[in-house]
């Protein structure tokens, strides 16, 4: 990977990973996730992970840089993404017994608020915070640090472990797949993170409003 900006400390990024493992645990853990609406919560953690990416590592405002070619190709990962995921949900619940119902738990946080309200939040807050977060700056950092492999890797799994409070196989594999899919074209496009921005937006958006699964 070519950087030009400065090396992030190692300190400040197992920070922000710790900030993040709590405010997943806050958001999905049985103990604390029944006495919150869970879509406002993720909208506090996703402006906790912007400003912690921007404290850290400002270099990504610069790396956000709108072009038709750029919108399209995020739209188009996440078209491809929702058809992976369509596929797996139908190979999952032949493979699992508990599949559907996992999914369903997953889905059921929709009524805790109007749709609309979550779609706007998942295009335009949400979705790109975490995208800034765990691309823009820990796979950045790490991969500054240890190497486009390793950083791609780990930040892989990290993300898909920050889900495993909510007890949900389902959604811990979903975390990783999406994570595996928008890191490796992070880790091979190191100028992608305005595409991935998009792609994960607009996957956010269909996956649960406009065109979910269940």
């Amino acid at each position: 990977m070519k950087v030009n900006s400065t090396i992030v400390s190692m300190r400040n990024v197992w920070t922000g990973i710790a900030v993040a493992a709590m405010l997943w645990f806050v958001m999905f853990s049985p103990l604390t996730a029944p006495r919150l609406n869970f879509w406002y919560a993720m909208s506090a953690s996703a402006v906790v992970l912007i400003a912690l990416s921007t404290l850290f590592r400002r270099e990504w405002t610069g790396e956000f840089r709108p072009t038709p070619l750029r919108i399209a190709a995020g739209i188009a990962v996440a078209a491809v993404l929702w058809g992976v995921f369509w596929l797996g949900d139908v190979v999952s619940q032949w493979l699992f017994s508990f599949a559907g119902a996992q999914v369903d738990d997953i889905y059921a946080m929709k009524s805790q608020t109007p749709s609309l309200t979550i779609a706007l939040l998942l295009l335009l807050l949400i979705g790109p915070a975490e995208e800034i977060f765990w691309r823009g700056f820990v796979q950045n950092s790490l991969s500054r640090r240890w190497g486009a492999n390793a950083g791609f890797l780990v930040t892989t799994a990290v993300y898909a472990l920050v889900h495993v409070w909510s007890g949900n196989f389902m959604l811990v594999m979903a975390a990783l797949v999406v994570g595996f899919c928008w890191g490796a074209i992070y880790r091979f496009r190191p100028d992608s993170l305005t595409s991935l921005i998009i792609s994960h937006a607009v996957w956010d958006a269909c996956a649960f409003v406009l065109f979910p699964f269940h």
